[in-house]
């Protein structure tokens, strides 16, 4: 049962007229507009028109369903520009995740000036220490580190960044800076537990040679500021984003550890749908958030 299109077509013909006339314009006989207008009086139950061979005027009944039905069909008219205008101005609510550390420190400031610039938007950010689920959350786009997950989602970097081993002076100067990746099995090591990666394994690469440690420790946490407190504290070798270390390797209080070996990149992307409909707000979201990340995608040294 089409209601907006019985509407649409009752205000066509009043507005033309006659059925001759209606037809005409819809292509189709006068037959066929007489049997849509009795189909639509038998389903409300009430005569709309009055009409003779030469004439027909509304019921009582015909004139409320004409005028309250226009404003009807006004307000659908309106709700569809305002949508539609969403593809080509961004407006609307933006729902955003983000983890909890990056979202705090960088994410947050970006947001408070894409909001001054990109007023007619309301934006909403979810910061969280796990994955989001994009589409079970109902998120119009997410920052994460690593790779892309979802095929049904495209991404765009946003910075390069680093994971390194780093450990308080103090540490190491007690327990002795490990020279080969083997021998990080003999000290302390701080994990960070996320999602499902391989709690205590540590992978490092130096040009060709790749090594696989299994390293343990006496503390660990699903919140890297916990782990990052435990570092600075000097209870171990901590594994852990450059972005969230790189103030405590520029003032001496963490020194990088097994600095020739590399280990998996963590780069950070900004994940949305994969479509050409993608609406306005969150192509004005991936601009502002790559403008504002850009000095981070020139080299893989990243500059945090």
């Amino acid at each position: 049962m089409d209601v907006f299109s019985d509407l649409a077509f009752f205000s066509q013909l009043i507005r033309l007229g006659s059925l001759a006339a209606t037809a005409q314009e819809l292509g189709v006989t006068a037959p066929a507009v007489s049997k849509r207008l009795a189909a639509l009086e038998r389903r409300l139950g009430v005569q709309l028109l009055q009409r003779t061979t030469r004439r027909m005027s509304l019921t009582p009944e015909g004139d409320l369903y004409l005028s309250e039905g226009a404003k009807v069909l006004r307000d659908i008219e309106a709700l569809e520009a305002r949508v539609a205008s969403g593809k080509d101005t961004p407006r609307g609510l933006l729902k955003i995740g983000a983890t909890l550390g990056f979202g705090r420190r960088y994410i947050a400031p970006a947001l408070s000036g894409f909001s001054r610039k990109y007023p007619d938007v309301e934006v909403q950010l979810s910061l969280q220490d796990k994955p989001f689920n994009m589409a079970e959350h109902g998120l119009d786009a997410v920052v994460r580190f690593g790779d892309l997950p979802d095929s049904r989602f495209s991404a765009r970097v946003l910075a390069h960044n680093q994971r390194i081993l780093c450990a308080t002076p103090a540490y190491l100067a007690a327990m002795g800076a490990p020279r080969t990746p083997t021998e990080l099995g003999s000290h302390q090591c701080l994990f960070i537990r996320e999602g499902d990666e391989a709690f205590g394994t540590w992978h490092l690469q130096m040009g060709e040679r790749r090594e696989t440690v299994k390293v343990r420790g006496p503390l660990s946490s699903n919140d890297g500021e916990a782990v990052l407190h435990w570092a600075l504290e000097g209870h171990g070798i901590l594994m852990r984003s450059l972005w969230d270390v790189a103030p405590m390797l520029r003032d001496k209080r963490l020194v990088a550890v097994l600095a020739d070996w590399s280990l998996p990149p963590a780069d950070i992307h900004i994940c949305f749908p994969t479509g050409s409909l993608l609406s306005a707000k969150t192509r004005a979201l991936v601009d502002h958030l790559l403008a504002v990340f850009a000095r981070h995608r020139k080299s893989r040294q990243g500059g945090w």
